[in-house]
C-alpha cells in the first residue's frame, strides 16, 4: 500500500485497558466495517499519508508507544507500515474489533468486540489478543470468557457505555463498577482521557 488514509495523528495519554496513563502517539485510521451506535470517533473523513509522511509525524513525539486505532485500523496496516514503525524503535499496540485479519509483527493487541453491529455478521477471525475490552450496553457477559482469541493470559476489561447525557453516563458507569465486583475477572477500563479532559 503506497499511501493511507488518516483520519489524525496525534500525541497524548491512553486511556483505556492495560496501558492506560502511558504518553502515546496515536494514528488513527479512516473508515470502518462496522455501524456501532456508541461509537465516539469521527473517523469517516482523512487525508491521504505516506509511510515517511506518517513516520514524520510520529516522530515528533518521544513516546516509545504507538496506537494504531480508527476506525478499524485493520482494513488498512500493513507490514510496511509495521516495519517503520519498529525501525524507529515504537512499540505499537492495535485496537481493532477483529473481524478483518492483522498483519505479523504487531506489539499488542487490544480486541474491542462489537457483538451484532457488523454489515454481514460479526464473525472475530484474529487468533489471538493480549487484552479483550468489552463495552459494557447490557450484553451478557460470560461468554467473551469462552472466545478462542482468550487465553491464561489475555486480560479481561469492562468498560462502562459512554453516552452524552450525565445521568445516564453515571449509570452506566456504576452498572459496570457492579458487575466487576460481582465478577473479579473482569477489570474496570475507566476512560481516563474523559474524566483529565484531555483527548
Amino acid at each position: 500500500m503506497s499511501d493511507y488514509l488518516i483520519n489524525e495523528i496525534f500525541y497524548s495519554l491512553q486511556g483505556e485497558g492495560y496501558h492506560a496513563g502511558e504518553a502515546a502517539t496515536f494514528v488513527r485510521f479512516s473508515g470502518c466495517n462496522l455501524r456501532c451506535p456508541f461509537c465516539d470517533t469521527r473517523h469517516q473523513e482523512g487525508v491521504r499519508m505516506s509511510v515517511d509522511g506518517i513516520m514524520d509525524a510520529v516522530r515528533r513525539n518521544p513516546s516509545r508507544l504507538v496506537v494504531i486505532t480508527g476506525g478499524e485500523p485493520s482494513l488498512h496496516v500493513d507490514s510496511a507500515l509495521l516495519a517503520a514503525l519498529h525501525e524507529a524503535g515504537k512499540y505499537v499496540a492495535i485496537e481493532t474489533n477483529g473481524t478483518h485479519p492483522l498483519p505479523e509483527g504487531l506489539d499488542w493487541v487490544t480486541l474491542s468486540p462489537k457483538s451484532g453491529m457488523t454489515e454481514g455478521g460479526d464473525r472475530i477471525v484474529i487468533g489471538r489478543a493480549d487484552e479483550i475490552k468489552v463495552v459494557n450496553v447490557g450484553q451478557p457477559l460470560d461468554p467473551y470468557f469462552d472466545m478462542p482469541q482468550r487465553d491464561a493470559d489475555t486480560l479481561m476489561y469492562l468498560q462502562p457505555c459512554y453516552v452524552a447525557d450525565a445521568v445516564r453516563y453515571r449509570g452506566n458507569v456504576a452498572d459496570t463498577v457492579e458487575k466487576v465486583k460481582r465478577d473479579p475477572r473482569w477489570r474496570l477500563s475507566a476512560q481516563l482521557h474523559r474524566y483529565l479532559c484531555i483527548e
